[in-house]
């Protein structure tokens, strides 16, 4: 619909479905995790979009006279550029499109390592309002197999500074990300980030391998045992019992998940701890999605 040279494979947040998905950046710039295949392909390296580029889509998609209301920054984290670079997109963003009420992007945590909370606070002002948080888990050891880079600290201080500067955080959490072996600790340090964080979304994804376990292997070990579906509930059930949450909007609807689970909690709570138990005790009753049912 809009004007734009994508690289291919382009990805972005099921809530930004009917966005405009500017792509900043090619790839990530860590892309090392282990259970990620997202940007794999030679053709997804790191890069930078050169700013004149930028302008002159902008520019292109103003041209067509589409009410553009919401921008998503791609590709797999573009708040890794400079706060002088951002601001740059920003303000291109509020001349060619200025009807535009929101922009989001991915974020990790160590993107914000070299901003203040005065730099994203004027982010925010310029119309950065929303960051998704793929924090995976919050567990240590589980973060260290994956190769994540990040610790439960290195979350937490990123979203305490996002909420700091007015920005809302959606955060995702890998159901089974632990496997086996560290599924207990993956849920309940997960839940502990969670309560100390607060964000405004939370939102859980089981966890796939679509071109295989090697590399998710060898970080463990060799000793990775993925969960299987009753274990997901489980799981599912530990995290939502140890979970202790103001007012975060909470989704576990994704196309990867077995049982869909939608609410605010802890308002909800019970009513989602319920749902999880009645999809343990009778599957066949929960309303489950079938294998040809799931995707990424």
């Amino acid at each position: 619909m809009f004007p734009i040279n994508y690289i291919e494979p382009v990805f972005r947040p099921p809530s930004e479905a009917y966005s405009l998905v500017l792509q900043v950046t090619n790839g990530c710039s860590w892309n090392k995790c282990t259970f990620c295949d997202m940007y794999t392909a030679d053709q997804k390296k790191f890069r930078p979009k050169p700013q004149a580029d930028i302008d002159q889509e902008l520019q292109a998609i103003a041209a067509t006279g589409e009410h553009v209301r919401r921008v998503f920054l791609a590709d797999g984290d573009a708040v890794t550029l400079s706060f002088k670079r951002l601001k740059g997109i920003l303000e291109s963003i509020k001349k060619y499109l200025p009807k535009v009420q929101r922009v989001s992007s991915y974020c990790l945590p160590r993107n914000l390592l070299n901003k203040t909370v005065e730099e994203l606070t004027e982010l925010r002002e310029l119309g950065l309002t929303l960051m998704y948080v793929g924090c995976e888990s919050g567990d240590d050891e589980v973060l260290a197999a994956i190769n994540k880079g990040e610790t439960f600290n290195s979350s937490l201080d990123a979203l305490i500074k996002i909420k700091q500067s007015g920005m809302k955080s959606s955060v995702m959490i890998l159901n089974g990300m632990g496997g086996v072996r560290f599924s207990e600790q993956h849920a309940l340090r997960s839940a502990l980030l969670m309560n100390e964080a607060q964000p405004d979304y939370l939102a859980t994804l089981v966890v796939s391998f679509p071109m295989g376990m090697q590399r998710v292997q060898a970080g463990f070990e060799d000793q990775y045992l993925p969960l299987e579906q009753m274990d997901l509930f489980r799981e599912m059930q530990m995290l939502l019992e140890a979970l202790e949450l103001e007012k975060t909007i909470f989704r576990s609807d994704h196309a990867s998940n077995y049982l869909i689970l939608k609410g605010v909690l802890n308002k909800d709570k019970e009513k989602l701890l319920q749902t999880v138990n009645q999809a343990i005790a009778s599957p066949s009753s929960a309303g489950l999605r079938q294998e040809w049912q799931r995707g990424l």
